[in-house]
């Protein structure tokens, strides 16, 4: 149910006292505690005096809606109309008599608020307040009495409504006091906090040096040990090639048996040793990419006379597909072959009967080769494929009993395909058979000259962006992302390259791929990470590697598996980079906490954020560090913020960009002096999306007149 309370005309000054007495007691009636009956008077009065100024009469209604459990004012007029509505809601329009600050006001004040006004037809304003819910539930009763006291006429005294007035101001003031210890309390805590967050990334920091050292000393064991297991296990082979050859003598059966044991064993281990020391030499980015021509003929021709001993049943055939028509291979033969011995043997190893059988075909639109190893074996659960690809882990079979294995053969595949720019992919069925493809370029890319550097020319306004990859496409790719950008993408396509360009533009960050030209970047990731110039730059990993975990402990910042979404990369790119080009921004503000807030307010690592407490530190700074925006109080304790604008460079290329932040009231004639300044923010309303704003105009040169 809705009642209308009370209707009050505003023609005269007295009328405004008489309503904000009435709406006082009005508020009082409806439960409302002192801080809310002082919110809506004030608003009440705002909107009033902005009636009698400029519309000259109008009308103040109060009603009382038990329904939506809310009280409703509406103050309407027939006056000229607004004609700067939007500006005045937007907060942006500034007039000398101040009519947009009472409506603002009046906005912040109420719960709802809304306003019509067109020209000729008045202004017609509707504000609501939720009544109190410990209040409970309004009766007919309840409202007649609220009505009956309506009724008794107000004592319409100007000194004691400036009194009370007086009163509310001072309990206000008690109430910003208390917040001010609060907030003080808080900024202690805060500052608190970030003395532990400092401490926790030093901490996290030591960890990920640990992480770096276990790295690298597990990469040197690897390395050592298998250099010094292979030397016994040669001799081990020679000498028992030597018995069963006979050299010196017979051996009895028995004998016999016993060191073919030794041999197998020996061969094991081995082949164990061997897959060791590649990974090694992954890890340690040292494996080289061999290149040479070569027929896929000739390379079946080599694996059937290597692997057909390992056919130990009649009841499995190995069988190599004719490949004379796909065109000749520039690329590492030797790891070619690796990646095929591995799926063949393992081929054979878990087919009980039927084939292996090995093929090739060609893709001459995106010119590439793909060989095919097809077993009718056990299979694989579609569950199990992605941990096949890990280091040291087989899946649990029958066959397991039977056949040895050390889980490297099919992780070392997949990390010599990527070095030969190619991938490995499976596809199976549990007790269909699976079939394992290797597809790499017809043609590898060999690394561009260190010598014949990229002509690189950095366009004005744009950060620039370091691309390391030596995969033309994908470089491509992101430089047309990041085209229509605040971003400029410059690619290097070796480290040489990449070197050259951190020194010579200093980019916001870095997009690395690992797997570079035959070589594994992880030490340039290192040497990033250790270098004190770059140590905080962004790094991004784009990769096909999918090992995520060691690139963000050596230093990554964020990892991708190729290929990237543009979206999310540009996203990573703005919060690592903090949407920058870095822009300068100096504070000028004797207040130590204006200071402090406004650096809270803006975000971590945006801006490069220097301070001064006064007038003359200010134009020092200024000076020096050749700011790009100044926030700037009006009232300094050694000059006007007028005087500041006044002695600072006339050079226009050499002039920052000015927002005024201040507590102070402008005056009109403040107004006609304050050149080149783009906004004017108070210092009780600025927020960090109304402070971003003002600079981002700024920095456009969208200046808003004063």
């Amino acid at each position: 149910m809705r009642t209308r309370l009370l209707a009050i005309a505003i023609e005269r000054e007295t009328d405004l006292v008489l309503a904000r007495q009435r709406t006082r007691h009005i508020a009082a009636l409806a439960g409302f505690d002192t801080q809310d009956q002082t919110r809506i008077t004030t608003a009440v009065s705002e909107i009033g005096r902005n009636v009698l100024e400029y519309a000259k009469a109008g009308r103040i209604e109060y009603w009382l809606d038990t329904t939506e459990a809310k009280l409703e004012i509406l103050v309407e007029d027939k006056g000229p109309g607004i004609a700067d509505l939007d500006a005045i809601l937007s907060g942006s329009y500034r007039s000398p008599t101040g009519m947009g600050i009472g409506i603002l006001g009046a906005r912040r004040l109420m719960e709802d608020f809304s306003i019509r006004s067109r020209a000729g037809e008045g202004t017609h304003i509707r504000m609501t307040k939720p009544l109190s819910r410990k209040r409970g539930g309004w009766s007919t009763g309840d409202i007649a009495k609220m009505s009956a006291a309506l009724v008794v006429p107000e004592t319409m005294d100007p000194l004691q409504e400036i009194r009370r007035q007086n009163q509310e101001m001072v309990i206000q003031l008690e109430e910003l006091g208390r917040r001010q210890e609060e907030l003080e309390q808080l900024n202690q805590e805060l500052h608190e906090t970030n003395r532990g967050v400092v401490a926790l990334y030093a901490e996290l920091d030591e960890r990920a040096e640990h992480l770096r050292r276990a790295d690298e000393l597990k990469l040197r064991f690897l390395s050592n040990m298998s250099h010094e297991f292979r030397t016994p296990l040669n001799s081990i082979l020679a000498l028992s090639r030597l018995l069963l050859g006979k050299t010196d003598g017979d051996l009895t059966a028995e004998q016999a048996k016993q060191v073919q044991f030794i041999r197998k064993s020996a061969e094991t281990l081995t082949e164990l040793v061997n897959d060791l020391l590649d990974l090694a030499k992954f890890e340690a980015g040292k494996t080289v990419v061999n290149v040479g021509e070569f027929t896929v003929d000739s390379l079946f021709g080599v694996l059937r006379g290597m692997l057909r001993p390992l056919l130990v049943s009649d009841h499995v055939a190995l069988v190599f597909d004719d490949a004379a028509e796909v065109p000749p291979l520039s690329s590492d033969e030797g790891k070619v072959s690796q990646i095929l011995r591995n799926f063949i043997s393992n081929a054979l190893k878990y087919t009980e009967k039927g084939e292996v059988r090995v093929s090739a075909e060609t893709d001459v639109d995106a010119d590439t080769v793909t060989f095919h190893v097809r077993d009718t074996g056990i299979g694989i659960e579609p569950k199990d494929i992605e941990f096949i690809w890990q280091e040291f882990h087989q899946i649990p079979h029958g066959l397991q009993s039977r056949v040895k294995g050390t889980g490297l053969g099919l992780p070392l595949s997949r990390k010599l395909a990527l070095l030969l720019k190619g991938n490995v992919a499976v596809t199976s069925l549990p007790g269909e058979g699976s079939c394992f493809s290797l597809a790499i370029p017809r043609l590898y890319a060999a690394e561009i000259s260190d010598r014949e550097g990229p002509a690189w020319h950095l366009e004005a306004g744009k950060a620039p962006v370091l691309i390391v990859d030596d995969n033309a496409a994908d470089a491509f790719s992101i430089e047309r992302w990041l085209a229509g950008s605040r971003y400029q993408a410059l690619a290097a396509r070796s480290i040489a390259e990449a070197q050259r360009a951190m020194i010579k533009f200093q980019p916001v960050a870095v997009l690395l791929d690992v797997m570079l030209s035959g070589q594994e970047c992880w030490n340039f990731l290192i040497e990033l990470r250790q270098n004190e110039a770059t140590q905080g730059l962004p790094i991004i990993v784009l990769s096909t590697t999918q090992e995520e975990r060691k690139a963000r402990s050596l230093g990554a910042d964020e990892y991708f598996d190729k290929p990237a979404d543009p979206r999310r990369l540009l996203a990573a790119l703005d919060q690592l980079t903090g949407r920058r080009t870095i822009r300068r921004v100096l504070i000028v503000d004797d207040e130590e906490v204006s200071r402090y807030l406004q650096k809270q307010l803006l975000p971590r690592g945006a801006f490069a954020i220097e301070e001064a407490a006064t007038g003359v530190a200010g134009l020092e700074r200024v000076a020096e560090a050749c700011p790009d925006v100044i926030l700037l109080d009006l009232n300094l304790p050694d000059m006007t913020g007028i005087d500041f604008i006044e002695a600072l460079p006339a050079t226009p290329d050499r002039r920052p960009a000015i927002v005024l932040v201040t507590s102070a009231d402008v005056t009109q004639d403040q107004r006609g002096r304050l050149s080149g300044v783009s906004d004017i923010l108070r210092k009780s309303d600025i927020t960090s999306t109304s402070l971003l704003a003002a600079i981002e105009r700024a920095l456009d040169n969208e200046s808003v007149s004063p």
